[in-house]
């Protein structure tokens, strides 16, 4: 991914309501299943660290995208922005 398609995601997942929450049980097979199903409807989604959490929030971020195939588009604080494309009907065009 270019950082001219990374400057495009990130405008447009400012928008973004975080989808899910990972709290002190920090990163579960099942957050990662539902995470995994949330791409099925969405190409680009947002996810917050609650502050119980004690793992570092650049860490889930990777181990996220590596489970779900996916891309990390950025991590500011304590949200992640993923980023995986449909491989059938692409809605996001990257430019």
């Amino acid at each position: 991914m270019t950082s001219k398609q990374r400057a495009y995601l990130k405008s447009l997942a400012s928008t973004l309501n975080p989808v899910f929450q990972i709290g002190k049980s920090s990163l579960t097979p099942e957050v990662t299943e539902a995470v995994n199903e949330c791409f099925n409807n969405n190409e680009l989604i947002k996810i917050a660290v609650l502050k119980n959490c004690l793992d570092d929030p650049r860490a889930i971020a990777e181990v996220l995208a590596e489970r779900t195939h996916s891309q990390v588009v950025h991590v500011i604080g304590k949200k992640i922005v993923l980023y995986k494309p449909d491989k059938d009907k692409p809605k996001i065009v990257l430019p």
